[in-house]
């Protein structure tokens, strides 16, 4: 494919800086999401009668259990040998590294100890709203990687591939607007089944729906990536896939699971 046949992408990953402090796309977008998330999530604790107190503390939890989690799967999930032996340099977060289905594990975990504190709200109850959210803040995070060139795909001859000049002039696959496309999609879903359905929604389904679907996704898209670690290069599944396995089986048995239950109330 002829290079300028292709989209040409070079956005800077810095909108601007005032003196060593810098804002980032990446940043300002990862911001919007969890600022989104805190408006959509104070209307559903509104309308169900849960607490402003409750919504600050549910907040408080997510924040620190998806950067907390992000990191640590970065770090355990992609170079453990690297972190294990320099431990510092984990909680540099500044420097880049997080994943996703750490990210994941992190908020699943968070969650259910923000539920055994609270006699009103299940973990089932609050993991079918919050993946409202997190499929919406998926959608900013792939857009900020879009912005920082990273996360890029595969060599295509497609009419839609981008070059991306701050790494190469290959007309690649944009993967990361193929997964915030999905992680839309997902959100939209999620949101309208919420709506229309609150009142007799089996606990669990939403959140088994976001897990099979966002997984895989994210299994299937891999192959439309270039490999992140040098050590993927020879593997038949690339990291990103064998971790989202657990995940897909996961979110098959919390639907199935919500299915039985509403098969016996009937």
């Amino acid at each position: 494919m002829d290079i300028l046949a292709a989209i040409n992408w070079n956005a800077n990953p810095e909108i601007f800086h005032i003196g060593s402090i810098s804002i980032r796309w990446y940043g300002l977008l990862f911001s919007i999401a969890f600022i989104a998330g805190y408006q959509i999530m104070s209307w559903v604790f509104k309308s169900e009668g849960k607490t402003q107190k409750d919504l600050e503390s549910l907040t408080v939890t997510m924040i620190i259990s998806t950067v907390v989690g992000a990191r640590l799967g970065h770090c355990l999930f992609y170079d453990p040998v690297y972190y294990l032996s320099n431990p510092l340099e984990i909680i540099m977060v500044w420097k880049g590294g997080l994943a996703s289905h750490g990210a994941a594990i992190g908020i699943i975990f968070g969650l259910w100890i923000f539920s055994r504190r609270r006699k009103k709200i299940s973990w089932l109850w609050v993991l079918d709203r919050i993946v409202i959210v997190v499929a919406l803040a998926g959608l900013f995070i792939r857009t900020g990687n879009f912005m920082n060139s990273e996360i890029i795909g595969k060599a295509s001859d497609l009419p839609w591939a981008v070059v991306f000049q701050r790494v190469d002039l290959i007309p690649r696959h944009p993967a990361q607007l193929y997964e915030a496309l999905c992680y839309l999609a997902i959100f939209l879903y999620l949101l309208f089944k919420y709506k229309k359905y609150k009142s007799t929604l089996p606990d669990g389904q939403l959140f088994g729906f976001f897990l099979a679907t966002v997984f895989t996704a994210r299994f299937l898209l891999e192959f439309l990536k270039k490999e992140q670690e040098a050590f993927e290069t020879s593997m038949p599944l690339d990291m990103g896939q064998i971790l989202s396995i657990p995940f897909i089986i996961l979110g098959i048995y919390f639907l199935y699971r919500a299915w039985k239950g509403k098969e016996k109330k009937e």
